[in-house]
């Protein structure tokens, strides 16, 4: 029997799901198992028991079995893709030290000394001492240095969620070059870890021994250990093949390998990306983030809790809907749908920008949402829009930096993640872009990208231009409608572009009254 079948498994934030796709990228069966995100010890903190992703794991992998169509000797390989910046220490056996520090949690650190020496002198001179400041506060790895000595002293490994399970998996201290986005010491633009007197090494707290040696997506990771053969029933002795981080993942699954075409992913947090083979910094000083493709780069605009906001309006305003639709045993999107096209685009008016969370540079640090233009017209039906349609002009916003940074115009879009399958959020997305918007052909898109990293790895497909060609394909497209567009891209220049300009000093004035967000002293 050939092994001509591709097992994916994609921990993501929400779930754990193991995956089975043919080569042509057919999902040929699934099996997900809900996860809850993270637990709070204190306000801010988001924590997970390390155990919990690979037992979780584990149980998606027999329930697939269970119901596959596919014997066992017919999968070729398996490949990880993973929620990003969840970091783990491990002692010298490979043990968790600690809860995993999962990439929502808040916690900062404050008083750490500031990058000294030429470096900084140099971020002085460039003005970018805080966005340097931040990345000391947010680095997991010096809160556990600052706060667990004893612990961070005992640390034999310093781990990405990638980097455990690929250590559960294999018995090896190994991750993908594409999975390393965070707070550590890495090059992005050389696509490995830091030279010796790269300014991150001063940066964070991490010795390069506690570090994994990394490996090129495609490349080979090991093979399944006996032991992950037991837990999992992944055959013993099957290759394990580098993927990337679930974002880069879902970039390729899309079929967005060129940059004149942008995925949109509409997650947790709402995204826009591309592919270049080209070193280019969407925003000076931060980097493009390395993709699903070897030596390649993943251009990202970020709205951090993005559609974390959708699921904060059904939470907070949508209950009838909730309601209705467990009733009528029918998706929660299509009555929230219903919601959005009771109102005219551009929400009579109401016009929200997205920075519910501070960002490093663009937006500021100092930055927070805004809605205005409020009437005594406005229902809840109008924030739901509004809150779309920001989202949207974000995104746009994000697609006009990329182009003018890269060069390349974006002249086609992919739409992924959970929020993808509202098809209001479609056609508002067609609609404030100008252009088609196109799912893809799997809602798993994450998982599919995973697979097409197996069949390169292991030579089923000859590359990636070939293999994302026989295994991506475009689903429903939504076209956008020109009287609206119309509508959309005056509100976009003429009020939304111009909000944070004229609010920033008020944002201002606000964290220094307030004390959030607040400033990082390191």
């Amino acid at each position: 029997m050939s092994a001509d079948h591709l097992l994916a498994i994609d921990c993501g934030t929400q779930s754990v799901r193991a995956l089975l796709f043919d080569l042509r990228g057919n999902l040929v069966c699934k099996a997900r198992v809900p996860i809850e995100p993270y637990y709070s010890q204190k306000p801010g903190w988001a924590e997970q028991r390390p155990e919990y992703y690979w037992e979780s794991l584990s149980q998606a992998c027999q329930k697939l079995w269970l119901s596959s169509p596919v014997p066992k000797e017919a999968v070729a390989g398996v490949a990880l893709t993973t929620q990003r910046a969840t970091m783990i220490c491990v002692d010298r056996d490979g043990r968790p030290l600690r809860p995993a520090i999962v990439w929502l949690d808040q916690r900062r650190t404050t008083g750490l000394d500031p990058v000294g020496g030429l470096w900084g002198l140099a971020f002085k001179l460039a003005r970018a001492s805080e966005t340097v400041a931040y990345f000391q506060a947010e680095a997991e790895a010096n809160w556990i240095r600052t706060h667990q000595p004893d612990l961070w002293a005992r640390t034999h490994k310093y781990l990405f969620l990638s980097g455990y399970l690929t250590r559960m998996l294999t018995g090896r201290y190994v991750d993908s070059v594409a999975c390393q986005v965070g707070y550590v010491p890495f090059d992005y633009k050389h696509l490995g870890w830091a030279g010796r007197r790269d300014w991150k090494w001063q940066a964070v707290a991490v010795d390069s021994d506690r570090l994994p040696q990394l490996v090129p997506p495609a490349g080979l990771l090991g093979e399944v250990t006996r032991e992950a053969a037991e837990f999992t029933g992944i055959p013993a002795g099957l290759p394990v093949v580098a993927a990337a981080a679930d974002k880069a993942c879902e970039v390729i699954g899309a079929g967005c390998l060129e940059p004149h075409v942008a995925c949109l992913s509409y997650g947790t947090t709402a995204t826009i990306n591309t592919t270049h083979r080209k070193y280019v910094e969407p925003i000076p000083l931060i980097p493009p983030y390395p993709a699903a493709v070897p030596g390649a780069y993943s251009l990202e605009i970020q709205i951090y809790r993005g559609y974390w906001m959708v699921s904060w309006f059904k939470q907070e305003f949508g209950h009838r809907e909730m309601r209705i639709a467990e009733e009528r045993g029918v998706e929660p999107e299509t009555l929230f749908d219903e919601l959005v096209n009771q109102v005219p685009p551009g929400s009579m008016g109401l016009v929200l920008q997205p920075y519910w969370s501070p960002g490093v540079k663009v937006p500021g640090p100092e930055a927070k949402g805004a809605v205005i233009g409020f009437g005594d017209v406005h229902t809840r039906a109008h924030l739901y829009r509004a809150i779309l349609e920001g989202l949207a002009y974000a995104l746009r916003e994000g697609r006009e930096r990329t182009e003018k940074r890269s060069g390349v115009p974006i002249v086609e879009l992919r739409v992924a993640g959970g929020g993808s399958q509202s098809d209001a959020a479609l056609q508002i997305t067609a609609d404030i872009f100008g252009l088609p918007a196109a799912r893809p052909h799997t809602y798993e898109a994450s998982g599919l990208g995973a697979s097409i990293d197996i069949a390169v790895g292991l030579k089923l497909q000859p590359d990636f231009r070939t293999a994302v060609g026989e295994m991506t394909r475009i689903g429903r497209v939504f076209e956008p409608n020109p009287s609206t567009s119309a509508v959309y891209d005056q509100l976009y220049r003429l009020v939304y572009k111009k909000m944070y300009a004229r609010l920033q000093p008020l944002y201002e004035q606000i964290r220094r009254i307030t004390g959030y967000p607040a400033i990082p002293s390191a």
